[in-house]
Order: structure tokens, then C-alpha cells, then sequence
């Protein structure tokens, strides 16, 4: 019979690339499918992550780290995982035509963020330009002054709005669908830090040649940048094929080692619980190669 393999690795941004890294070098039979849709990609430069002065465009960068996976032997494999099934101490999983056998699996599948009402192509050429901005965590320091627009309401909103407030005076929540579901508590914080409260529904964001425009029932405003503070869908569903067990927020229940509540599944970056920045994806997903590689040595020594 043909081996299992040693860990199944679903999902090739960061935090895949990365733990993939580290589980060939330790000479595990690995295989690493993606299905081509790495937030990390749609980065028009990341200045944050510590190494690139400058900043990197994301593509560069996973580029790079493929570049350096394949030096120990890992392809990625473009494909997505249509069904993930555990039968005693393995998984099996259904690629495409082809069916996986592994003893682990490390679930690096990340998140999608939920757009605001914009035509498709208009909204990646908007994130490309920086008019359209995802994670102030990572680009805040870029709105240094400006004009910026936080699209959404609720705690969520809010605590955007109230970040970014540290980077310029010039804020405005903009409710998505009509008026704002704001508390008092939440209109005094922002009252205090003087963010405009402005009542949609916002139509379709479009693009000027250096503002991104937000059509409202009173007008149209415009700022140097939008931000979407309304959630995002995390791509847990393959985790609850095998019935792990999640937080209320939908992402993958961990312990400190990136295991998850069920035996020779592990996680790491976006899915689970975390700060959704590329450092520390990469972070867990270091712990959760060494914690595969020391959980199958516990089964069976990894003698050459």
C-alpha cells in the first residue's frame, strides 16, 4: 500500500508556505494544495514585516517563500479540498479526482473579508492604489494625516475608527445600510475622539484619480482612503467536516502548541484566532510544524 502521507498542508499563503518550510526540513513526507486565494496576494506592499526595508508586495513575497519550499522538495499543488474525512488515526481528503490519505493535517485556509458595495474589478484596483484599505494594524501608518473614511458601524466600526484616530483628525464612520447601530456608550467614544457619524446607506464606492468617492443620500463624500471595518468569513468549513471545535467568532479552537480539539488536525495563521498579521501567522505556523513533527515522533520514531 501506498504511505500516508506525514501532514497534509491545505492552504499556501504564510503561514503554509512557512510551516511547509519547516516540515520538509525534517524530512516529513508533506503535500501543500492551494487553491489561489492567499489574502497575502491582494497586498499592493507590505511595510510592517520586519526584513524588507522599503515594504514588499505581497506577491513578491510568497513568491519568495515558494521559491524557498521548493528548495527542499515542496511543489504547491493547485487544487482545492472538496471533503476531509478522519477514519481511526488518519484523514482522507478528496483533491480534485484524487484521494489523500495523511496521518496529519495542518489547516492554513485564512479568511475572506467582506467587501463594501463596489464593483468587483473597481475594488482590487481601489486596494492596489491604497485607496481601499483592509488592516489598519498593517497600513495605518500610510493615513498619516489624511482623509479617511471607515465603513461600518456597531463595536466593530467603532473600535476601526478609534484606531485610526491615532493617525489622523480627519475620521468619518460611514453606516453600510441606513442608520448606525450605535450604543451611547459607543457615540460618546467617538464623540470624545471626534469622528464624524454619518447615517447610510452608502452606494457603490467608485474611484477619482487620487479619492475614493462615497456616494451617500445627502451627496458625495470623498477621502484618500476607505476603510471596511465589516467582518470577514473564515474558511473553516474543512474543520467542520471532522467536527473541531470553534470560538464564537467561527475560527478554530487552539491550544498554545496550534493543536485543535481534534487529534492530527492542527492550525495556524488567519483561521485561528489571532492578530491576522503575516509575522504571526508565521509564528504558529512554526509552533504547529514543530508540534506535528514532535506529535508523530511520539507514534513512530523518525529514525533515518
Amino acid at each position: 500500500m501506498t504511505r500516508p502521507l506525514d501532514c497534509l498542508v491545505i492552504g499556501a499563503g504564510p503561514a503554509g508556505l512557512t510551516a511547509s518550510i519547516y516540515l520538509a526540513r525534517c524530512h516529513l513526507a508533506i503535500r501543500l494544495v492551494d487553491a489561489g486565494h492567499s489574502r497575502a496576494a491582494l497586498i499592493p506592499r507590505t511595510r510592517n514585516h520586519a526584513g524588507f526595508p522599503g515594504g514588499i508586495a505581497g506577491t513578491d513575497l510568497l513568491a519568495r517563500m515558494r521559491e524557498q519550499a521548493q528548495e527542499y522538495g515542496v511543489a504547491v499543488q493547485h487544487g482545492t479540498v472538496d471533503r476531509l474525512v478522519k477514519t481511526g488515526d488518519h484523514f482522507t481528503a478528496e483533491v480534485g479526482g484524487e484521494t489523500l490519505t495523511t496521518r496529519t493535517v495542518l489547516l492554513t485556509t485564512g479568511v475572506v473579508n467582506n467587501p463594501p458595495p463596489m464593483d468587483p474589478g473597481d475594488h482590487d484596483s481601489a486596494v492596489s492604489r491604497g485607496l481601499l484599505r483592509y488592516c489598519p494594524i498593517c497600513d495605518g501608518y500610510e493615513v498619516t494625516d489624511k482623509r479617511v473614511a471607515v465603513i461600518g458601524t456597531g463595536e466593530r466600526g467603532t473600535n476601526e475608527a478609534i484606531y485610526l484616530r491615532m493617525y489622523t483628525r480627519d475620521v468619518s464612520l460611514i453606516a453600510p445600510a441606513g442608520a448606525h447601530a450605535l450604543d451611547e456608550a459607543q457615540r460618546s467614544r467617538l464623540a470624545e475622539a471626534h469622528i464624524a457619524i454619518i447615517d447610510g446607506p452608502c452606494g457603490p464606492l467608485r474611484m477619482g484619480k487620487a479619492t475614493i468617492h462615497v456616494p451617500l443620500p445627502d451627496g458625495e463624500l470623498a477621502f484618500d482612503t476607505a476603510y471596511p471595518a465589516m467582518g470577514s468569513v473564515i474558511r473553516s468549513h474543512l474543520a467542520k467536516m471532522v467536527a473541531a471545535e470553534m470560538t464564537d467568532e467561527g475560527c478554530l479552537q487552539t491550544d498554545q502548541h496550534q493543536r485543535t480539539t481534534i487529534a492530527g488536525l492542527y492550525t495556524a495563521g488567519d483561521v485561528a484566532k489571532g492578530l491576522d498579521q503575516i509575522s504571526h501567522a508565521m509564528g504558529e505556523a512554526s509552533v504547529a510544524a514543530a508540534t506535528i513533527r514532535h506529535d508523530l515522533a511520539a507514534i513512530t520514531p523518525l529514525f533515518r
